[in-house]
């Protein structure tokens, strides 16, 4: 009787270790499973829902058309989508304000891409991927404004330079924070280039690839003043942006660090965003 009862929780022990390390290899196994193609929790069945802007503006999305997976950020969408087993076919784009995106609640996308910024701050609301780009802030102006000719952040405040950048931006707080200027604020870039193009401020702060475009392309006679170095700093990156605990976030990264480490995501900069070398640096 003695022996049977040393020999009783030994028994017991090694029954618990068993079931502990079946649950264990289980949920690995579930875990790993739930990022095969089909097995999304996505917002409609079969279908890789993705967002941008409105409008989307190159070189992020080529002529407003991110089905085309023409532009930088449509090209990272489909990369990921095919990562996660989603062809062309089984994806679909939405439209979003970058505001509601990035509000708290439920989501119409899967994931959300317009240059947003991964912060802490937001992090508190909705998840985010690993980032996909970093990027440092530049300013656009015009020829003849006050900052044409700048080639310092001192020069900046020794002219007085009126400053616009989008509500809830980076460039918004590389404005107040890092060059300790009160800022012109606006809904978003579309409308801080209309106030430019105004001359109701004398430069606009976006992110480099963008500011690239609105110099050639949206702002009569635009230049770029220069970008602003280290703005990046503490920056964790343009993210994708997913709804609070989303259970695909995971998944969402997975896709983005394989991109990221095969080579694919580095082509990608390379086709779309090469002409950001150009861009003087103000000291």
């Amino acid at each position: 009787m003695k022996k049977l009862l040393k020999v009783i929780p030994i028994l017991v022990a090694a029954l618990v270790l068993s079931a502990c390390s079946s649950s264990s290899d289980d949920n690995a196994s579930s875990q790993a499973a739930s990022c095969e193609p089909g097995n999304l929790a996505t917002v409609e069945s079969g279908v890789l829902t993705i967002a941008t802007g409105e409008p989307a503006y190159y070189p992020w999305v080529i002529d407003d058309k991110p089905e085309s997976g023409e532009g930088f950020e449509a090209a990272v969408a489909y990369a990921v989508a095919q990562e996660l087993g989603y062809d062309q076919a089984a994806v679909k784009w939405v439209r979003t304000s970058f505001d509601a995106a990035i509000a708290p609640g439920p989501k119409t996308f899967d994931f959300n891409l317009q240059q947003y910024s991964i912060t802490d701050e937001r992090k508190q609301v909705v998840d985010f991927s690993s980032a996909y780009y970093k990027s440092n802030q530049a300013i656009v102006s015009f020829k003849g404004s006050k900052i044409d000719g700048v080639t310092t952040l001192q020069g900046l405040k020794d002219a007085g330079a009126k400053l616009g950048a989008a509500v809830s931006t980076t460039s918004l707080d590389v404005i107040e924070s890092q060059l300790g200027l009160k800022a012109s604020v606006f809904n978003d870039n579309a409308a801080g280039v209309t106030a430019l193009k105004n001359k109701q401020i004398d430069g606009l702060v976006v992110d480099l690839p963008t500011a690239f475009y609105l110099s050639a392309v949206e702002v009569p006679k635009g230049i770029i003043v220069g970008q602003i170095d280290g703005s990046d700093a503490g920056d964790q990156g343009f993210g994708l942006l997913l709804s609070k605990d989303n259970p695909n976030t995971s998944c969402v990264t997975k896709a983005v660090d394989a991109i990221r480490d095969n080579g694919t995501l580095q082509a990608i900069i390379d086709k779309w965003l090469t002409a950001s070398a150009g861009a003087p640096v103000l000291k």
